[in-house]
């Protein structure tokens, strides 16, 4: 049974966090989440239609399964983690209190579900692997979701991957739906950068952030690993490589419900930095009771902003070369067999002639499990999603 995150505030973090009274999820969502959610909620009875279909997904036998089969979070079990979540809903604002399960499953794994309401499940894996701070962070991370209305289509794509695979056979039919789930899967990852920033909001402690991501990588070797290294893998990983390593990326990529874990720590760590961050923290954010107002034209221009800028500062070769196209450079047939045979370097013919541009980073019920959104595609080390 849902309770009001004020019952409990009794409950307050260990120590003293700013809390955001009304905070829209806006405030903290990726420019290409924003925009993509702003569009789908302008919808007229969007949320009506998809919810009409709550006959048809599995998401009774999901609630009752996780009753059934895991445990639920409260002050008599995993009391700890029951008073982070009553924690993180009062800090972002979130009237009702989610249920949370933990579910026994060695790898550690998140997740937000559901249709009418939202549900939190964490896996065994995951706790036992992230201290107190870190799994903070990640209790964040799905409240966020929940605060972005994310559970819905989140709950949509895991019906539909699982679809996917029944209808296998069927050639068209295959082909169609997994042109939606590839759809939604981007921007399923976007959606992950987003509930990342909603985590650093409720956690107020980006080491803590970077070092559960850390160890979702790397395990539970902390001691083994430094922040700083982690974060120049992501920057070699944008910037490495020609035109065949970017086409490599990108199909890594599709099949995945997560952005790669060093990539989500740079993005990360980039946004703390910056002056809208700053503003939140500061009690200067954009407020719900405005989200009615929102401009989808407004929202699409600034997903376009960010994009081109992503563009124009990318080191990945494949988007320099996007640059070079869009500035009108010249001797492209060049620059496209320079890129993909690695030669030119940063000579005459190099990859960054003519434009000036790469000198930042870019801003930027499955079948074996039901609580598993990928199905047997799920890659290792998606915490948080």
């Amino acid at each position: 049974m849902t309770e009001s995150s004020h019952e409990r505030h009794e409950n307050v973090p260990s120590r003293q966090r700013r809390r955001f009274p009304g905070i829209s999820s806006r405030a903290y969502e990726h420019p290409a989440d924003r925009s993509a959610l702003v569009a789908l909620r302008k919808l007229s009875g969007f949320d009506t239609v998809f919810k009409a279909l709550s006959g048809l997904l599995p998401e009774r036998s999901l609630r009752l399964l996780f009753l059934s089969d895991s445990v639920r979070v409260s002050d008599a079990q995993f009391g700890h983690l029951n008073s982070m979540l009553r924690d993180a809903c009062y800090i972002l604002d979130l009237e009702k209190v989610p249920p949370m399960y933990v579910n026994q499953d060695p790898q550690p794994n998140a997740m937000c579900i559901g249709l009418d309401e939202p549900i939190i499940v964490v896996t065994t894996g995951l706790v036992e692997l992230l201290d107190e701070e870190e799994m903070r962070a990640v209790v964040g991370h799905e409240v966020g979701h929940a605060l972005s209305g994310h559970a819905v289509y989140r709950t949509i794509l895991l019906f539909l991957t699982n679809l996917a695979l029944k209808v296998a056979w069927i050639p068209l039919g295959n082909v169609a739906i997994m042109a939606i789930v590839t759809a939604l899967r981007e921007w399923f990852r976007k959606s992950e950068l987003s509930a990342d920033r909603a985590g650093l909001l409720v956690g107020q402690d980006l080491q803590a952030s970077m070092r559960g991501l850390m160890k979702i990588a790397g395990g539970n070797h902390l001691h083994e690993m430094n922040v700083d290294a982690f974060l120049a893998q992501a920057d070699e990983y944008e910037k490495g490589g020609d035109l065949r390593d970017s086409v490599l990326k990108i199909l890594n990529v599709l099949p995945r419900s997560h952005p790669f874990t060093t990539v989500r720590a740079a993005e990360l760590k980039k946004w703390s930095e910056t002056r809208d961050y700053q503003r939140i923290m500061d009690g200067h954010y954009p407020r719900r009771d405005e989200d009615k107002d929102t401009s989808v034209t407004d929202a699409f221009r600034e997903s376009a902003s960010h994009y081109a800028g992503s563009v124009r500062s990318s080191k990945d070769p494949l988007m320099k070369l996007v640059g070079d196209i869009a500035g009108g450079a010249g001797d492209l047939g060049g620059k496209l067999r320079d890129r993909f045979t690695g030669a030119g370097g940063s000579g005459a013919n190099g990859s960054g002639a003519g434009t000036g541009q790469g000198d930042a980073t870019d801003d930027s019920p499955g079948s074996r499990r039901p609580e598993d959104p990928e199905g047997p595609a799920q890659e290792p080390g998606t915490a948080g999603s």
